[in-house]
């Protein structure tokens, strides 16, 4: 028996060098990664005009198409249902984030904050055609495990549950959370220390990209990294090339964002531009502050090139396993830029900042701090629109997407689609592409709402919507409707002033002059279609007063001070007894000097 094992070892090494060869999809069909970033702005990449050093993400730019009217949602659970189903967001379930839905809208139709079982994701669309689905990194589509990735489609998967969390510890947000909450395979895990979360994502993707219950089949991979959330954290060699690059500013930086997506051909030269109420004056900062903001920003900087760094590592082993250019590549940003600074968000979150994360200036970006890069910096990122991440103005909603499939000639390497597009775009596409479209869905699945972008990648057709087709779109009050040329937006307090302003976003994307007054038939016509929108997929009306950075905070503080009072309560108990104490040697003290008065 011990002779006959011998044999069957020494056989099996003598082929596995030969299985090892073999190609890992073997199947012809093309593989998908999906690289999701989290807050970037327009021009974040250097292939959109910015300054910052994103040469895989440039290089996969320069082999796909670049889309200059690209749409998202103006917070992540939203624009993150939306990709996973190609469905509109309340359509899915997701019409709010957990984070800022009213109390009055928890549980009602399109606001259960997860994705409904009414509708597809792509990999359960894309495990019926026979694909391997892995998800690593940010998931924030429901904590339950019925919720999350291995019931919806996902073969492998280690999740974070939440919106964000710390990038070098296993340790939450503070100011928003009590406890991390990340997952693989449904199961709770700890993340082993050291780490850094983008290598951490790529590790993870590369180990499951190479497990053998691959047999063979194309693979896709949703590549969800925590690279910009809140908090930016960089290794140091990051920090330190972009120590100083921000001393001009905001407003040296805007301009400059501005004129190099013009000069990358992806808008008109010198568009114009409003400045945002919530930008302040770089010089009227002293100098401490200026050091400061510099400073976030370039920890901000220096979060994107790392995780550029890491897209590039895993497309070295795509290569060099010969999977890359049979890989169809999607980059995109799940919203906008983000505006929000913990620090100054009232009294009980300031006290959490200055309690969990050290906030010397010199240690912004680094191990235990809490970095954000503020209002000023985030409307430089979206250069050259208005607002930034959780508003309906472009600055919100538009956002970079790349799509390469490099061994693919259709693709025309290098062009700009300028024709608008929106993320419930990519399930199509992606599904056209596959060959997998036509695969078996139960009769009660919802319908995708999104369009094939083929046409637009092949240069076949410069836009997938009729010039009179709307696309409505609306969260946590905030609101828009785009049909050819132009958009109807509305934002609410403290982004806008809750009315509806109309432009022409092609001539205007900066959204600088109102067209409503000029254009009162298409005013009132566009009011009418987002009206019967909001309708069709039961958009819910905000309570009066609602706030979405007041409901963040209210919920935060629901969920963190009883924790953050019985982290106290040594504290207190230790005072109330002192204080006991003290009192008791008092009147000791007291009655002894009475005993001995003469």
């Amino acid at each position: 028996m011990r002779r006959l094992w011998l044999v069957f070892a020494a056989g099996l090494a003598a082929v596995s060098p030969v299985w090892a060869q073999q190609p890992a999809n073997s199947s012809g069909r093309p593989n998908i990664v999906i690289i999701l970033a989290d807050d970037w702005g327009f021009t974040d990449v250097g292939a959109f005009g910015g300054e910052i050093a994103t040469p895989h993400l440039d290089a996969l730019a320069l082999e796909g198409v670049r889309f200059a009217n690209f749409h998202v949602a103006g917070s992540c659970s939203p624009t993150r249902a939306m990709l996973q189903t190609g469905v509109r967001s309340h359509r899915a379930g997701v019409g709010n984030m957990p984070e800022t839905i009213p109390p009055q809208h928890r549980g009602q139709p399109g606001y259960g904050t997860t994705l409904n079982t009414r509708v597809l994701t792509l990999a359960q669309r894309l495990e019926a055609a026979g694909y391997y689905n892995v998800l690593v990194g940010k998931w924030h589509l429901g904590m339950d495990p019925a919720d999350q990735p291995r019931a919806r489609g996902y073969h492998r998967a280690l999740a974070l549950l939440q919106s964000g969390a710390d990038n070098f510890e296993n340790k939450p947000i503070h100011v928003l959370y009590n406890e991390v909450k990340w997952t693989e395979d449904s199961q709770p895990v700890v993340l082993p220390a050291p780490f850094y979360s983008s290598t951490l994502i790529v590790d993870k993707t590369i180990a499951y990209l190479d497990d053998p219950a691959r047999r063979g089949r194309p693979f896709y991979a949703s590549i969800n990294f925590l690279a910009n959330h809140i908090p930016i954290q960089a290794p140091d060699a990051d920090l330190a090339r972009y120590a100083g690059r921000y001393r001009e500013g905001w407003d040296a930086l805007r301009q400059a964002r501005a004129r190099g997506a013009a000069a990358r051909g992806l808008l008109a030269p010198e568009p114009a531009m409003v400045r945002m109420k919530s930008t302040a004056d770089w010089a009227a900062l002293t100098p401490a502050e200026q050091t400061q903001r510099a400073g976030a920003m370039a920890a901000h900087a220096a979060m994107a090139t790392a995780m550029d760094r890491e897209v590039g590592r895993l497309i070295a082993a795509l290569k060099a396993r010969g999977e890359y250019d049979n890989t169809i590549f999607v980059f995109l940003s799940d919203n906008g830029p983000e505006p929000s600074d913990p620090v100054n968000l009232g009294t009980f979150e300031r006290m959490n900042v200055e309690a969990f994360y050290d906030l010397r200036v010199e240690r912004q970006g680094r191990p235990g701090s809490l970095t954000v890069i503020g209002a000023g910096f985030a409307s430089a990122l979206a250069a050259p629109f208005r607002g930034y991440k959780f508003t309906a103005s472009e600055g919100g909603l538009r956002v970079p997407l790349i799509v390469a499939w490099p061994g693919n000639p259709q693709l025309q390497a290098g062009r700009i689609a300028r024709g608008l597009a929106h993320v419930t775009d990519i399930a199509p596409t992606l599904l056209a592409l596959t060959g997998a479209a036509g695969a078996p869905t139960p009769a009660r699945a919802e319908p995708i709402t999104g369009k094939d972008l083929s046409p637009m990648l092949t240069g076949a057709a410069e836009t997938v919507r009729a010039p009179d087709e709307p696309l409505g779109y609306e969260l946590s009050g905030n609101a828009a409707l785009f049909e050819g040329d132009y958009k109807l937006v509305r934002n609410l307090p403290p982004y806008g002033d809750g009315q509806w302003h109309l432009y022409d976003i092609v001539r205007d994307p900066g959204e600088t002059t109102d067209l409503a007054a000029r254009e009162p038939q298409l005013f009132a016509a566009m009011q009418a279609k987002y009206a019967a929108y909001a309708k069709a997929d039961g958009v819910l009306a905000m309570p009066a007063g609602y706030s979405a950075p007041d409901q963040i905070i209210a919920y935060a503080t629901a969920e963190l001070l009883v924790p953050r009072l019985l982290m106290l309560w040594p504290y207190a108990l230790g005072l109330a007894l002192a204080l006991v104490g003290g009192a008791w040697l008092w009147r000791r003290r007291r009655r002894t000097a009475r005993r001995i008065a003469p």
